[in-house]
């Protein structure tokens, strides 16, 4: 494996790390609307993903950082051709990071009630939107001959991007109901309103999921180039999401968890497969020969091989790190307590 091929899947593997780990925290707030009655359980909601919200989100910071160093053009092409989208994610982000801190600030009702839509919506924005970005992956952007991206913010959306969107929505409300079946008490009520979400919005995702595969197989030839027979992968699709009902109705929580984890990991994964075998990382939809290819984007190999030394040193450091964090704060959490343990 050469140190082009190398950095496009580490890249690819920051992405999975950040859809896996953010995927349940965006969840949780998602679902706290429509879980939480009260406000200790509204407090211990938050405090399941107090401690982790923001150390997840490094991980986007480091992939952007990554394709920006190994990639540029590549970066340059993808981060200005959908630069409204990326705004509108760190604008969200940024909302829902204040929200965390401000929500207890004032002892009041009303506050904390616009904090917790505020922070509600700082995760819709993101939780849809990275799968339009996903989707425009694939599906390509108006790339012209000088390798700049041509349109507007229309350009954006498509019945197959907003089908992304749709869907990475509906598998991190799944993820995060998973998630709250392993942070929360099992003898309270928001455990079992938590394990009705996960049946409820797993049908949902399942739904989604079915219909992206279905349209990047007609519409985009997802699976043309894959190597494998195209049904293997919506095969695999539609076991996995069966073994996340099977173990909801067994009351095998950590199984569910970890299918709706592997949906995620098969998700993300399927995407930079289908740009790693078209050769291309940024399809163009004026041209095919417009199209950015893995070579021509990657850095110098001087600039390459320094990255491989900085990467080899930091990602087991921060990987280790997120280890130990989540061993730490392993306890359950109850309404009526946990949730003020963790601060929150």
């Amino acid at each position: 494996m050469d140190l082009v091929t190398l950095w496009f899947w580490l890249i690819a593997l920051t992405f999975t790390l950040y859809f896996f780990l953010e995927g349940f925290d965006f969840g949780v707030d998602l679902l706290r609307p429509m879980l939480a009655r009260t406000e200790p359980e509204e407090r211990a909601l938050t405090g399941t993903i107090g401690p982790f919200w923001d150390g997840n989100e490094v991980w986007v910071i480091a992939a952007a950082g990554l394709m920006f160093s190994t990639f540029p053009v590549w970066y340059g092409a993808v981060f200005s051709g959908m630069y409204p989208l990326f705004v509108l994610i760190l604008l969200a982000l940024l909302l829902r990071g204040v929200s965390f801190e401000y929500r207890n600030q004032v002892d009041s009702a009303r506050w904390r009630a616009f904090w917790d839509w505020m922070s509600f919506g700082g995760s819709l924005v993101p939780s849809f939107l990275w799968g339009v970005i996903m989707a425009k992956l694939i599906e390509g952007l108006p790339v012209d001959g000088d390798g700049r991206v041509e349109g507007g913010f229309a350009a954006m959306f498509s019945p197959f991007s907003l089908v992304g969107g749709a869907t990475t929505l509906l598998l991190f409300m799944l993820h995060g109901a998973n998630f709250l079946l392993l942070r929360l008490h099992t003898d309270t009520v928001l455990y079992d309103r938590a394990r009705r979400a996960a049946l409820r919005w797993g049908a949902l995702a399942t739904v989604a999921i079915v219909a992206f595969v279905v349209m990047g197989y007609v519409t985009e030839d997802l699976f043309e180039d894959f190597g494998v027979v195209p049904w293997a992968f919506p095969v695999a699709a539609f076991l996995t999401l069966a073994s996340i009902w099977l173990a909801l109705s067994r009351r095998r929580d950590t199984l569910a968890f970890t299918m709706s984890g592997l949906t995620v990991l098969f998700a993300t994964v399927t995407v930079f497969i289908a740009l790693f075998t078209r050769g291309e990382v940024l399809p163009s939809t004026l041209d095919p020969d417009f199209g950015l290819t893995l070579r021509e984007t990657a850095s110098q190999h001087y600039t390459l091989v320094l990255m491989t030394w900085v990467g080899a040193i930091f990602l087991p450091l921060i990987i280790g790190y997120q280890i130990w964090n989540y061993y730490v704060f392993r306890e359950r959490v109850r309404p009526d307590e946990g949730a003020l343990n963790h601060g929150y």
